[in-house]
C-alpha cells in the first residue's frame, strides 16, 4: 500500500500519531509528513472541489488560490454555449478551470510559470483522466502564441513569495498590461481578478462581473469582446451545503452599474444586498426588484414598507431605529434583555467588536443591529433576530 493511501487511513486522529504510525510502518519520515499533508489538503479542498478533491493533488497556496468548482464550471458552461472550442488558459494553477474547460468538452493548452504547480496540475489533469483534453506545461505566460486559440483566460498572480497578497494591478505577474492587451490579441478573453479590481480599469465594451459563493465574494471577472452580454454583472451561487430549486444553480443581477437608486424613508424591512450585488455597483437595479429605496444616497442598504422575497439579499424586520447613542442603546438592549447581539455596519466608524464590550449584553433575547447613516446622520437600527 502506498504512503497517501496508508495517510488517508490513520489521518483523522492526532497528527503526530499518525506520522509515528505511517513511519511504524516503513515509511520514511519525508514521505511521512509529505502524505500527511496532502491528506490534510485533500480535505480541506472538499469544499471547493466536492469529491474530485480525493484523487487530486494540491499545494497550501495553489488551494488558496484555486478556482471554486461551482465558479470554474459555470464559467466554462459560458464559455462552451459561446462557441469556444479551444482555450488557452494562462496561469492554471492547479488546474481548476482548465479542468472544467475540458469537462464542457473544450480542448485546453493550459500553462503555469511555476514549476511545481505546473507539475501539480498535470497530475490532477491525469487523475481525472483529462488529459485527452488537456496539455500543461510550465511557461511564462507571455510566451504562449494566443492568436491560435479561440479564447483566453488569464489568471494573473496576485501574490509574491514574501510579500503576501498584492492589490495593484500593476504588480500582477504577468505583468496588468500584457494581461488587459491579451483582449486586443484574442477578441473572446476572459480575466479572473480579485474582487476589489477597480471598475475604471475595465477593459471598454467589456462585461464586470463579480461572484460570490454562500454569501463570500470570491472574485471579479472581466469578459471582453463578444463574450460581453451585460455592462455589469452580479452571480450569486450558493455554498456547497446548499441545495435545492433556482437557487441551487445560483442566480444573477445585470444592469449597467451606473444607475442610482431612488431614496426615501427608513421602512419596515431592511435587505442588506449581497456583496456581489454592492461590487458590481447594482444597487440600483436590485432594489427596482423588490420595490425598494435607499434611506441614504450613499448607503447600500435598501428598505421596504412591506416583506418582499428575495434571493438577492438578507431581509431584517426593523422594530428601532434611533441616532446613535451609547447610553440610550444600552438601555434599549438591557430593556428588551438581549444577550445575544448580531452587529452589521455600513457607513460607520464605529468597531463592532468594541462596541460590544461596551453595550456589556446580558439577557435570554438575541436581536440584531445594523449601525448605518440615514441622510447623513449616524443611526442605529434594531431588527429581530
Amino acid at each position: 500500500m502506498n504512503a497517501l493511501a496508508l495517510a488517508s487511513e490513520i489521518a483523522a486522529g492526532d497528527p503526530l500519531a499518525a506520522a509515528s504510525a505511517l513511519r511504524s510502518r516503513g515509511v520514511p519520515p519525508e514521505l511521512a509528513a509529505a502524505a500527511l499533508t496532502q491528506v490534510d489538503l485533500r480535505r480541506r479542498a472538499t469544499s471547493k472541489f466536492g469529491p474530485d478533491a480525493e484523487s487530486m493533488f494540491f499545494t497550501r497556496a495553489g488551494l488558496e488560490q484555486a478556482t471554486r468548482a461551482a465558479v470554474s464550471n459555470r464559467r466554462a458552461a459560458r464559455l462552451a454555449a459561446a462557441g469556444v472550442k479551444t482555450l488557452a488558459d494562462l496561469g492554471c494553477g492547479l488546474g481548476s478551470d482548465a479542468i472544467a474547460a475540458a469537462r464542457a468538452g473544450i480542448e485546453v493548452y493550459a500553462v503555469d510559470a511555476d514549476p511545481l504547480t505546473a507539475e501539480t496540475a498535470a497530475a490532477n489533469v491525469a487523475a481525472l483522466k483529462l488529459d485527452h483534453l488537456i496539455r500543461v506545461e510550465c511557461a511564462d505566460a507571455t510566451t504562449v502564441r494566443v492568436e491560435g486559440f479561440d479564447a483566453v483566460f488569464a489568471d494573473p498572480a496576485r501574490r509574491r513569495a514574501g510579500r503576501g497578497r498584492v492589490f495593484d494591478p500593476k504588480s500582477y505577474s504577468p505583468p496588468w498590461d500584457f494581461v488587459v492587451g491579451l483582449a486586443e490579441r484574442v477578441p473572446r478573453t476572459v480575466l479572473k481578478l480579485a474582487p476589489g479590481i477597480d471598475h475604471d480599469l475595465l477593459p471598454p465594451g467589456a462585461e464586470g462581473e463579480w461572484v460570490s459563493v454562500g454569501g463570500d465574494l470570491v472574485e471579479a471577472a472581466f469578459w471582453c469582446g463578444p463574450l460581453a452580454e451585460a455592462p455589469r454583472r452580479a452571480t450569486l451561487l450558493p455554498s456547497s451545503a446548499e441545495k435545492g430549486g433556482a437557487a441551487g444553480r445560483g442566480v444573477e443581477l445585470t444592469g449597467s452599474g451606473t444607475r442610482q437608486a431612488p431614496v426615501g424613508d427608513v421602512g419596515a424591512y431592511l435587505y442588506d444586498p449581497d456583496p456581489a450585488v454592492v461590487r458590481s455597483h447594482l444597487v440600483a437595479e436590485f432594489a427596482e426588484t423588490i420595490g425598494g429605496s435607499l434611506a441614504d444616497p450613499d448607503i447600500a442598504y435598501v428598505y421596504t414598507d412591506d416583506p418582499r422575497e428575495t434571493p438577492y439579499g438578507r431581509r431584517l424586520e426593523i422594530t428601532d431605529v434611533l441616532g446613535f447613542s451609547l447610553k440610550r442603546l444600552r438601555a434599549l438592549l438591557r430593556e428588551r434583555g438581549v444577550g445575544r447581539l448580531e452587529i452589521r455596519k455600513r457607513g460607520s466608524a464605529l468597531e463592532p467588536e468594541q462596541l460590544r464590550r461596551d453595550l456589556r449584553l446580558s439577557g435570554p433575547e438575541a436581536a440584531s443591529i445594523v449601525l448605518t447613516r440615514v441622510a447623513g446622520a449616524p443611526t442605529v437600527i434594531l431588527c429581530r433576530a
